[in-house]
């Protein structure tokens, strides 16, 4: 399985890390070729793409949906395995029916002939209007055709080619839309040596042609025709698919041949936007020094003077509420499971983002990132485990046993439901999206065979090792919490203006990610994610803390969930912005593509929430122990 092949690779890739340097995928060997060897074409699942303004669907349907009446290898197509990430992500890929021969230029070769139905000519000519795009690949690179970004025009490879087209060359409109029959490919070889040879790039310019046109039955489709082939909605249409290859020899080495895929449009976009970030968390960070430095410094030199002194005074400020800052706080369990849940999650970001730094988790490998995060998410179960059950057991918890159970049970659970109901739409939407139930059973193995063990060995280590130690006990009686006057003080203003903070830190990255999700291009800037995660962090703990101090100040000690809440307060913003962002970049007809996209927005959001939660969480918590550490209480 490619899963096994990429699991062993990892382990290579760490053993030997300079000689992984050289290569995107370590341990995978370039396929070299003679000529008038086969050279094999295979095709996925077809994707909305922006190739106009706006991305019009998030359904995938399959290459040889019967619907889309496409050519079928002689046999009939065979499925080609797949790991677990690139079936989760939707690629659903099989053999084509396209031959290419090394070095053999092809002019004008026929692959089938079919009658479209009406029925079919009015699913296609839909799918035409929703831009989508069919999905090829030769020796395992993308066909992709070259086009133009709308703002820098920069030339970029775009995966897929469009279904067909809304418009001619003079950009009048079609009615109906034109089908793409014939396909012009070039694909790019990389001489080794005598009579080696290796592919290095693939280009389509897809057209469409009447080829059928006062063609006599029995004779060759006519590949010049200059008139468009568009498919009626009343009567059955023939349909020609042609295609002409050539070769042209390239001096790109097979090592560098996904670079013209991986470009990275404007880094100057990146670098400002973490410029700007890092403007900001800075700011936040000095605002917490002269915080820490000097007001709590402050306090803390005059609260000690004032014990030492006979005149008994008193407390003010947030020493005021010393005794009830380490009160367990309301539903300790729900709390600390959330907290151990983050707290996997962070650990799962932050060794994807490792693999993905050093270059193992390139396109070039499917799946790979998805695979990868589900298989460390599943070996840091121990750390949810353990974070789960000292923090359970700091604010005072006794059902230990429970926590364990919902530690393991609890958030998998919720993501897996909405998984699951998303996956249900798929399904009935007839899209090829739709997750087979072998994966699913296997996800749950992996989640009850490896998960949830490792949980409960991470949680006996955490109650062994007992909870945090608190240098102030809890009054015997809770101090009651005066009404809060300052409006952004309370729960619900403080949380969006601390969100919108987190949110900008990691605005721009979030915005390349779901463009690339919906759109045309490779997301591949994995060292200015990076950055952002990091900076996004920072800015969660920092913004937690300070507004924490507040709270304090004001005399509210109530500060686990609303640290928690801070930390992740984020995700709300995130979830407005897709909601911009479906507004202004996306058009969903049916109700599937928009319950699937509302669906992926709040498991996003969700994600997010949990991890920055557990990051401001876990941060303040530190905080707040050696702030009050160095105070003396009687």
């Amino acid at each position: 399985m490619r899963g096994t092949t990429a699991l062993s690779a990892l382990a290579v890739a760490l053993a030997l890390p300079l000689q992984a340097a050289a290569w995107y995928l370590p341990g995978s060997a370039p396929h070299s070729y003679k000529q008038g060897d086969q050279v094999p074409f295979s095709v996925n699942a077809l994707q909305a793409k922006a190739f106009t303004s706006q991305i019009k669907g998030v359904l995938k349907y399959d290459y040889y949906d019967p619907r889309f009446q496409f050519c079928t290898p002689d046999g009939g197509p065979e499925a080609q395995s797949e790991n677990l990430g690139s079936v989760l992500f939707g690629d659903r890929i099989y053999s084509s029916p396209v031959q290419g021969v090394m070095l053999k230029d092809e002019v004008c070769k026929q692959m089938c002939r079919i009658t479209i139905t009406p029925e079919n000519a009015a699913f296609i000519n839909d799918r035409i209007r929703e831009e989508y795009a069919v999905n090829w690949m030769v020796d395992g690179l993308p066909v992709a055709e070259s086009r133009r970004e709308i703002k820098t025009h920069e030339e970029f490879l775009s995966l897929g080619f469009a279904l067909g087209s809304l418009q001619d060359e003079h950009f009048q409109p079609y009615d109906p839309p034109a089908l793409h029959n014939h396909y012009d490919i070039y694909i790019d070889y990389h001489k080794r040596g005598p009579d080696e040879y290796r592919v290095v790039g693939a280009r389509i310019y897809p057209l469409s042609k009447d080829s059928l046109a006062g063609v006599a039955a029995g004779q060759p489709a006519d590949c010049k025709a200059a008139n468009p082939l568009q498919l009626s909605d009343a009567t059955s249409t023939g349909v020609a698919y042609t295609y002409s290859i050539r070769w042209r020899e390239s001096s790109t080495p097979w090592a560098t041949r996904w670079d013209a895929y991986l470009k990275v449009f404007d880094p100057r976009i990146h670098w400002l936007a973490l410029i700007n970030s890092i403007v900001i968390v800075s700011f936040l960070c000095m605002m917490v020094a002269i915080v820490v430095a000097r007001s709590i410094s402050r306090d803390i030199h005059r609260y000690n003077a004032i014990d030492m002194n006979e005149d008994v005074q008193e407390d003010f400020g947030w020493k005021l509420v010393h005794g009830e800052v380490f009160r367990p706080p309301g539903r300790p369990m729900l709390l600390s499971i959330f907290i151990g849940s983050g707290s996997q999650l962070v650990a799962m970001a932050a060794v994807t983002l490792v693999f993905a730094l050093l270059g193992f988790l390139s396109p070039s490998n499917r799946g790979s990132l998805a695979t990868v995060m589900i298989v460390t998410w599943t070996l840091f179960g121990s750390i949810a485990g353990f974070v789960s059950s000292k923090v359970y057991a700091s604010l005072g918890g006794e059902y230990w046993k429970q926590n364990i159970v919902l530690t393991a049970m609890l958030f998998p659970s919720l993501v897996f439901s909405l998984v699951l109901l998303l996956n249900f739409f798929l399904i009935f939407s007839g899209s090829s999206g739709a997750v087979p139930f072998g994966t699913l059973l296997a996800l749950v193995a992996l989640w009850f065979l490896i998960n949830v063990p490792l949980t409960a060995v991470g949680a006996m280590l955490g109650i062994r090792s007992g909870g945090f130690t608190h240098p102030v006990k809890p009054n015997s009686i809770p101090r009651q919490i005066p009404y809060q006057h300052t409006w952004y003080l309370r729960p619900l203003p403080s949380a969006l203006i601390a969100g919108i903070l987190i949110f900008a830190s990691a605005f721009l990255e979030i915005l390349f990610i779901l463009n690339s999700m919906f759109g045309t291009k490779i997301y591949y800037a994995f060292g200015f994610l990076a950055l952002a995660f990091i900076i996004t962090a920072v800015t969660s703990a920092t913004v937690t803390i300070l507004f924490t101090y507040f709270h304090l100040c004001s005399e509210d000690y109530r500060w686990h969930w609303r640290a928690f809440v801070t930390g992740g307060s984020g995700a709300i913003w995130f979830f407005v912005y897709g909601l911009f962002f479906w507004a202004t970049r996306l058009e969903l007809p049916g109700l599937a593509n928009k319950v699937l996209f509302l669906g992926y927005l709040s498991i996003l959001s969700l994600l997010f929430f949990t991890l920055f939660g557990a990051i401001g969480f876990l941060a303040t918590y530190a905080a707040l122990r050696r702030i009050y550490s160095a105070i003396r209480v009687d």
